[in-house]
């Protein structure tokens, strides 16, 4: 994998936190990896 630099608001942030929280991932990467697979079904 190679790394990237994203920006996200504050909001964001807290929403996929939750997300970990909740058990759902295991860290922040893995929720955005898999938020940019999903967008592959659109493209």
């Amino acid at each position: 994998m190679h790394p990237i630099q994203v920006r996200l608001t504050r909001e964001l942030i807290e929403k996929i936190d939750k997300l970990i929280e909740t058990g759902l991932y295991p860290n922040r990467s893995e929720a955005v990896r898999d938020a940019v697979r999903r967008l592959r079904v659109f493209a």
